[in-house]
C-alpha cells in the first residue's frame, strides 16, 4: 500500500499544483479562481498554514442560500474550519477510510504545519484501484504457476 509521500511525489511529477487563498480575500475572487482553475474547492492558507478550506458548495449554502454578497463577505467567513489533515506516512487505505468516515472530497497533506500538498477523493480512489488490479495480476500468476 503507498504512503500519501509516493502519492504526492506521483503528483508533482504530473505538476498538479495545490490552489490556495486568503483567508482575507472575498468570496467572489474565490470563485473567480476556482472558475479558472477549473477545480471546486480551494485550501485557505495563511503564512503556509491550512486555516480552512472554500468549496462551490460553501457559496451555495452559506451566502446564495442566505442572501449574502460574495463580494463583500470574506472567505474566513465561509470557510469550513478547522480542516482535518495528514501527513505524507499516512496511507492510501487509512486517507480513503477517513475521507469516507468524515464525508470528505479533500484531504490536505501537512509536515510541521505547513501544507505540503492536497489529495482528492479521486486521487485515492485511482491508487487504490491500481493497487487492486496489480494484486489481482500477481494473484493469476501465482496460480498458473509463473
Amino acid at each position: 500500500m503507498k504512503t500519501v509521500a509516493q502519492l504526492l511525489k506521483l503528483k508533482d511529477e504530473k505538476n498538479q499544483k495545490v490552489h490556495t487563498i486568503s483567508p482575507d480575500d472575498m468570496v467572489l475572487q474565490a470563485l473567480m479562481d476556482m472558475a479558472a482553475k477549473n477545480v471546486g474547492a480551494l485550501l485557505v492558507v495563511k503564512d503556509g498554514r491550512v486555516e480552512g478550506i472554500i468549496s462551490e458548495r460553501d457559496y451555495a449554502r452559506k451566502l446564495v442560500l442566505k442572501g449574502r454578497s460574495s463580494v463583500g463577505t470574506p472567505v474566513r467567513d465561509i470557510m469550513v474550519s478547522p480542516v482535518i489533515t495528514v501527513d505524507t506516512h499516512q496511507t492510501v487505505d487509512t486517507c480513503l477510510g477517513i475521507m469516507s468516515d468524515k464525508r470528505l472530497r479533500h484531504l490536505p497533506v501537512v509536515e510541521n504545519g505547513q501544507l505540503i500538498g492536497l489529495l482528492s477523493i479521486g486521487d485515492l480512489v485511482k491508487e487504490a484501484l491500481a493497487e487492486q488490479a496489480d494484486l489481482i495480476r500477481q494473484l493469476e500468476s501465482y496460480i498458473r504457476g509463473e
